[in-house]
């Protein structure tokens, strides 16, 4: 019986010594609330952080730990996306293109799959200057995907935009887009790019980030964003994967070779010492530190309440073409 007992032993011990090898994140001062953070750095040096609720939070800061100080919303009073949710919104994702910055947003409520994708433009990301425009994805009960969770990224040349989207039902799903000026068009070839097919298919929060000619997948899995400590698994809650590709396109395999849509995902960040539940992921590129992924997370020695996440980063290191934290 004790023999038996062994193998599980040296599992639980060495699946805790895993979890251990990550590094806390970064320091944060000042205003650390954020929920599927948006990062980007402005040319003068001033860090923008973009964040699920409150019509799209900002808050800036000079120096990406802080301190970080609330400046208002991208969206004043609600969306022009005339839904159920447009008041709250999710998820952003901002970009720069061609002197414009996009904030593409969600548009939907708890557990529904009538949602939707808008977006607002400006040139400076200061509260007060953004435009709202509308819609670009929308999906009902009838789609294949939810239309939250979106994210843009560059493919092979200067007019060639992906955006990505999907939140579980059959999960991440990616089309051309075309953006001018004001405008940004979804441009067909719609096509899923990432698909959990076990359980309720817990895959959500796309980004893709390019690098040397690859394009990284960079996923949440797992339980979000109710949580039970004491009854959720801890190799189950939410937590970061990534997949790469040598297309914008894909297809997306992991590190082993496991198709993304086929359940595969390299582990990049997941739960460890007081840090639970890290994910809503994102990167960006910082003269000061490099290559840095940003999340949030849930400190157990504060709470696990939706309330309670806070910001998290790490700088990116790459190995054989293959992201880990330090």
């Amino acid at each position: 019986m004790l023999l038996s007992t062994l193998p599980a032993l040296l599992l639980a011990s060495l699946a805790s010594i895993a979890r251990a090898q990550y590094p806390n994140p970064g320091a944060c001062s000042g205003e650390c609330f954020t929920h599927d953070p948006a990062v980007v750095k402005r040319a003068d040096g001033k860090y923008f952080r973009f964040s699920t609720l409150d019509l799209i939070g900002i808050s800036t800061a000079d120096n990406l730990a802080g301190p970080w100080t609330r400046s208002g919303s991208v969206i004043q009073g609600a969306s022009v996306v005339n839904m159920p949710g447009n008041d709250v919104l999710w998820a952003p994702d901002v970009v720069y293109i061609r002197g414009i910055y996009y904030c593409f947003y969600s548009v939907s409520s708890s557990g529904s799959q009538n949602s939707a994708i808008g977006y607002a433009i400006s040139t400076t990301m200061e509260s007060g200057s953004w435009s709202d425009q509308g819609i670009v994805v929308t999906s009902t009960g009838s789609s294949p995907y939810n239309a939250i969770d979106s994210n843009v990224v560059n493919g092979t040349g200067p007019n060639e935009w992906y955006l990505q989207w999907g939140s579980y039902w059959n999960d991440v799903y990616q089309a051309r887009v075309a953006i001018d000026g004001e405008y940004v068009f979804r441009s067909g070839n719609e096509h899923q790019i990432g698909y959990e097919p076990s359980g309720n298919h817990k895959m959500e929060g796309a980004f893709i980030w390019k690098r040397d000619n690859l394009w990284y997948l960079f996923l949440s899995r797992g339980i979000c964003c109710t949580y039970n400590p004491s009854t959720d698994p801890i190799d189950q809650v939410y937590h970061v994967t990534v997949c790469r590709s040598d297309n914008p396109a894909g297809p997306y395999v992991d590190r082993n070779g496991v198709a993304c849509t086929n359940g595969g995902g390299t582990t990049v960040l997941a739960s460890h010492g007081n840090v639970y539940a890290p994910g809503g992921q994102g990167v960006f590129h910082d003269d000061a530190h490099g290559d840095v992924l940003y999340y949030h997370y849930l400190d157990r020695t504060v709470g696990v309440d939706y309330d309670q996440s806070k910001f998290g980063w790490n700088v990116l290191q790459w190995t054989d073409g293959w992201p880990s934290i330090v």
